[in-house]
């Protein structure tokens, strides 16, 4: 069985002690140190450059260099070390940060140990790991901001509208002295440009963007 070296950094004691006695009772996990802060993890890896850690478990809101700020030093300094935060936010712009600096796993203090356990193996595994419930903030996250970024033009938003109010093609074409095939078209390209597969979808879509009022 391999052996990997860990770093644990929390400056809520009680928390850090907890993880540490947890993790200590695995046998192929070896607690090489338990800091209170980023500075204390980056000065021990400065200083002894010759130990090779596998995995650092960092908690973010720290004093001094905090949990995002210390993902980005490692991961500037030092890539091959592996970094899973553990903490009670959820805040979609720190996730966001922790992504681009290329975490390797986030999942929340109040997880169990099973998924502790299993978060930990699959980064060591070379696999990332996000608790669903970030996963889910995340994307979330995410796809609210790609439909805030689609731009329809006025006669999209006219097409739509009119289709929402159940108006037939050809009614929607004399409505806006447009040929059918002109409409066809537009829808065609409402349903490609707004992702969903069909009428449904775009009456949906018109119902949230409020150009429907019910």
């Amino acid at each position: 069985m391999e052996n990997y070296n860990l770093m644990i950094v929390d400056d809520h004691s009680m928390f850090l002690e907890g993880l540490q006695s947890l993790l200590e009772v695995e046998a192929n996990y070896n607690i090489v140190l338990g800091a209170s802060s980023g500075k204390d993890i980056i000065k021990y890896l400065e200083i002894n450059s010759g130990v090779g850690i596998d995995l650092i478990i960092s908690d973010i809101s720290m004093p001094g260099i905090n949990g995002i700020e210390l993902t980005k030093k490692i991961k500037e300094k030092y890539a091959s070390i592996n970094v899973l935060i553990i903490s009670m936010h959820n805040d979609v712009g720190m996730i966001d940060q922790l992504v681009k600096y290329n975490v390797d796993g986030f999942i929340p203090k109040s997880t169990n140990r099973i998924e502790l356990l299993q978060a930990i193996n699959m980064i060591l595994n070379g696999e990332k790991y996000f608790s669903k419930n970030i996963k889910d903030v995340y994307f979330q996250s995410k796809q609210f901001k790609k439909e805030d970024e689609i731009r329809l033009t006025k006669r999209e938003v006219d097409v739509i509208t009119l289709i929402a109010k159940e108006f037939t093609t050809q009614e929607i074409a004399d409505e806006l002295y447009l040929s059918k095939h002109t409409i066809e078209s537009y829808r065609k390209t409402l349903i490609s440009k707004l992702n969903v597969r069909n009428l449904a979808g775009l009456t949906k879509y018109a119902l949230k963007m409020k150009y429907l009022e019910i």
